[in-house]
């Protein structure tokens, strides 16, 4: 069977399970660098020799991802069983921003709307797609809330409108005339790499020098919340994390209760 033909039953198998289209692209990018590097005799072997030369230039946690994609490719286009062990991964924890650093980031956004984007990156801890996707019928002024519809996983969460920009939010949307909320120039939605120029750019102007993009400013906002207080299970329902596991990296992130502990030396 050619490639071509194998990636057109994969399509099928992907968008009869309703998965989204960023979904089945990365599906398909996967399993089509496989078949890259092999179309003939597809098995166990074949994969682990692939994953075994991938993972000399892969991050780990892009080669269980890849695992993920070329295990269901053989079982629901090959109808073939395969068990591929996942590498171990790296536990690199992101440096997250503190508060002076958002408010600077800010700060030196002077674009009404590109100062929105990343009050609400940060302020309801959005991710990239949940910012292009978002249109203006999502805001309830007047429950104060946003909702967030078919975000990752296809599900639907609501988040809470920051009070501190109600008014800004409210002044913005009588100007844009777009159904979307943060439209293009050029007409259509924003891309990802848009926004994350537009962090980028306003992390040079304010002279940040940690590696700053858009992700961090969702990091940033849930390790926040957690060192105020805010119970695990709140900010899992904020972010729409399906596991709690995912969540609780935070309490790895925050520094709070470290800072806040007493050297014996201290005492001597």
């Amino acid at each position: 069977m050619q490639k071509e033909e194998l990636l057109s039953k994969l399509t099928q198998e992907l968008e009869i399970r309703n998965f989204s289209r960023k979904t089945i692209k990365s599906y398909l990018n996967s399993v089509s660098r496989f078949l890259n590097y092999k179309t003939k005799d597809l098995n166990e072997k074949s994969v682990k020799d692939y994953i075994q030369k991938e993972i000399k230039r892969k991050e780990p946690s892009s080669i269980s991802h890849d695992i993920s994609t070329i295990t269901f490719f053989f079982k629901n286009v090959l109808n073939k069983k395969i068990w591929i062990p996942r590498p171990k991964r790296n536990r690199k924890l992101p440096e997250i921003l503190t508060k002076e650093e958002i408010r600077k980031l800010i700060e030196f956004t002077l674009n009404i709307k590109h100062k929105l984007i990343l009050k609400l990156l940060y302020g309801c801890g959005l991710r990239v797609s949940e910012v292009v996707n978002l249109k203006k019928e999502d805001i309830n002024f007047q429950e104060g809330l946003i909702h967030i519809k078919l975000s990752k996983g296809r599900k639907d969460r609501f988040v809470k409108i920051p009070n501190s920009i109600i008014e800004e939010l409210k002044s913005y949307c009588k100007i844009n005339y777009d159904a979307i909320l943060f439209p293009s120039n050029r007409g259509g939605k924003l891309t990802t790499a848009t926004i994350q120029a537009i962090v980028e750019n306003s992390a040079k102007k304010a002279e940040i020098k940690k590696e700053v993009y858009p992700h961090l400013l969702r990091h940033s906002f849930a390790t926040h919340l957690f060192e105020q207080g805010t119970d695990l299970r709140l900010i899992q329902k904020l972010l729409g994390h399906s596991d709690i596991k995912t969540t609780q990296i935070y309490t790895q992130i925050s520094q709070a209760s470290i800072k806040n502990i007493k050297s014996p030396l201290d005492s001597l």
